[in-house]
């Protein structure tokens, strides 16, 4: 019996994961692993269109609108490989006419030099791991990378044709003060980007920093310092879009956008994750392939032709959460319509969850658009927490950063 109702599927995107870095930073909690033996960017590419002909036929038809290279460090696979896998990727699935392309690369000087040569093998946005210019906290981080050697990535993206570039970089670092996050902000706005990706250095767990925390700002001052770079992103001519991504108008991420709104995507690669909706069943499924490369290797170039990995349906309670979880990190949230066209269930008018946030000032809605106060985004993750499944009513929130 089919829990949700479509008229159409929602948009289409595709996640390729590229499971290799130089080395593995220690804050870092994604599937990465430092470069042995065992990066054959032949057989990875193989893999990958393998694992794509196994996924394609629940998307046949459905044009993508956006295409993320991520990792990993992506960039560490050769151009002649990437224009490979890109063709490989058009052969499969049809690309919407301004399909976003992304590749994330750090500033290292290999990568560096092969910025004009993807650019020409099909990429049209590149996303650069800056962190921070500062020599010592990219010490602090793990980065293997200096602050000139960030500049000068920059500018070859620039030379190289980019006009669709973002910048990560993160804040509240080791012992960072706030005038020191403002000039590395500063830094960054000198260089021109049309995108910056700003994230709080947090500990997650099963990482070196977990094992050994290094000295973070406080919660006030990390507060402090987001404050302080949004009046200065915003006197640039940025406009923050989501809590941690600010654009130069009409550069926002098509792709990251999916995310949020709950859009679909195929996910390939060791370790990806992806969500599918199947609008004529009534069902949306979720989709995770092996995560070491070598296991992922052999279960992609393995007999048979059905998907692989670990695959689940999602209930009406998991919609509901993944939906929220995702549409509040928009700063001007969203339109009530978008539950109905995206997550297949009717909006949810009289939603505990819902009246609670409103109560709790966290929340208003201006006729059909929902959106997050300025106090909803200071403690987004306990409104976040109100619409975990069956903890709307017992859930009490606890006003943390």
């Amino acid at each position: 019996m089919a829990m949700f109702r479509f008229t159409a599927p929602p948009p289409l995107s595709l996640y390729v994961h590229f499971p290799w870095c130089v080395r593995k930073c220690p804050y870092c909690d994604f599937n990465s692993h430092a470069i042995r033996e065992d990066m054959d960017e032949t057989a990875y590419v193989q893999a990958l269109l393998a694992d794509l002909d196994r996924e394609r036929s629940a998307v046949v038809e459905r044009p993508l609108v956006s295409l993320f290279f991520g990792g990993g460090t992506p960039s560490l696979f050769s151009p002649d490989a990437l224009h490979r896998l890109l063709e490989g990727i058009r052969a499969r699935l049809p690309l919407a006419g301004d399909c976003e392309i992304t590749l994330e690369a750090n500033p290292g000087s290999a990568e560096r030099g092969r910025f004009e040569e993807f650019r020409a093998a099909g990429i049209n946005r590149l996303s650069l791991g800056i962190q921070s210019f500062d020599d010592e906290k990219l010490r602090a981080l793990g980065r293997i990378h200096d602050g000139r050697e960030a500049c000068k990535a920059i500018e070859s993206a620039h030379a190289a044709g980019f006009t669709s570039l973002n910048l990560d970089l993160m804040f509240a670092l080791p012992e960072q003060s706030l005038p020191a996050m403002l000039a590395d902000l500063e830094q960054a706005l000198a260089c021109a980007p049309s995108h910056l990706s700003l994230y709080q250095l947090t500990i997650e767990p099963n990482t070196a920093f977990a094992h050994a925390p290094p000295v973070l700002p406080d919660d006030d001052t990390a507060w402090a310092m987001q404050e302080a770079a949004s009046e200065k992103l915003t006197g640039a001519g940025f406009e923050q879009y989501e809590i941690s991504a600010w654009a130069r108008p009409g550069h926002r991420c098509r792709h990251n956008h999916q995310y949020w709104t709950f859009g679909d995507y195929l996910g390939i690669g060791a370790g990806a994750h992806g969500k599918i909706t199947l609008a004529e069943a009534g069902v949306i499924e979720r989709h995770r392939k092996p995560r070491h490369p070598r296991d992922y290797l052999r279960a992609a170039h393995g007999s048979g032709t059905a998907p692989f990995g670990v695959r689940h349906r999602l209930s009406p309670d998991d919609v509901r959460f993944e939906f929220f979880l995702n549409a509040l990190r928009l700063t001007e949230g969203f339109d009530t319509a978008l539950y109905p066209a995206h997550a297949g269930l009717p909006w949810p008018e009289a939603d505990p969850a819902l009246r609670r946030a409103r109560q709790e000032g966290w929340l208003e809605q201006t006729g059909d658009r929902l959106r997050p106060t300025e106090r909803g985004r200071r403690f987004l993750n306990d409104v976040q927490a109100l619409f975990l499944p069956e903890e709307d009513e017992k859930r009490e929130p606890h006003h943390g950063q």
